[in-house]
């Protein structure tokens, strides 16, 4: 089987785009669908077709460019059933723990409700990739639009549970500000201290900070690391459950 072919790229202001390519079949998928442009200028850049779009939950902003982008290559469009109602143009609508092939790539489908109630990320487990859109970025998670900090955290530990060298593609470049919000609540952490001045140094060349992997987030990812006592010390929560330390760390970061 053919390793996949991938394409980093923005769309709209910070919404990162995604084509997969496989290129022994010449099938080509869009994690989610942000901007039409800039991912039909990836895919003539690339010389691919895009075949499918793969939607990880309702946002405008993650998909506005789908009914274009179907009508234009006849794309499927497979997402989430929670949010089926809500997805443009949606052809498949799929749960937790559902397996579907792309190419002869097995994807498992994860459900992270959180940012939305019906988000889901897609996991290519022999690829060792992870498409998790706005439930995990690089040092930092979604906002709760529509979840409990229960109910994430739930979410969170999901991902957690992956192999720690899963290549991990999130859905926006907030890394930069992640980072500086991460060294206040984590400040005695050597790797986060080297890792958020090495991001001021990448985004100041104007280089992207995806992708991640999920052992580098559990290391210094705060909304990652509850049970840290450290961090439980920092904020003074020693004795608070982990959802409960993961609240106040997002709270913190709403009010950042």
């Amino acid at each position: 089987m053919a390793a996949l072919e991938l394409d980093l790229f923005l769309c709209r202001t910070d919404n990162f785009g995604v084509l997969i390519h496989d290129p022994a079949s010449g099938m080509t998928a869009s994690i989610d669908a942000p901007e039409e442009q800039p991912i039909l200028e990836a895919l003539e850049r690339r010389g691919w077709t895009l075949t499918h779009i793969l939607t990880t939950h309702h946002h405008g902003d993650h998909v506005a460019a789908n009914e274009a982008l179907k009508a234009r290559f006849g794309a499927t469009i497979i997402g989430p059933s929670g949010e089926a109602t809500k997805i443009p143009g949606l052809d498949r609508s799929v749960r937790h723990d559902e397996r579907f092939d792309f190419a002869g790539h097995p994807v498992e489908v994860i459900e992270t409700p959180g940012h939305t109630a019906g988000h889901i990320c897609f996991h290519f487990p022999e690829d060792k990739l992870l498409f998790a859109a706005d439930t995990l970025f690089a040092l930092g998670c979604g906002r709760l639009f529509e979840g409990s900090p229960e109910t994430m955290w739930q979410s969170l530990n999901r991902l957690m549970a992956l192999p720690d060298d899963t290549t991990v593609y999130f859905g926006h470049e907030y890394t930069l500000s992640n980072a500086r919000f991460a060294v206040t609540v984590d400040p005695d952490n050597a790797e986060l201290k080297a890792r958020a001045a090495e991001i001021e140094e990448t985004r100041c060349d104007g280089g992207f900070t995806a992708p991640t992997t999920i052992g580098l987030e559990k290391r210094t990812n705060p909304f990652l690391r509850a049970a840290d006592p450290a961090i439980r010390a920092h904020l003074g929560l020693q004795n608070a459950s982990d959802a409960a330390v993961f609240a106040e760390i997002r709270k913190r970061k709403d009010n950042f």
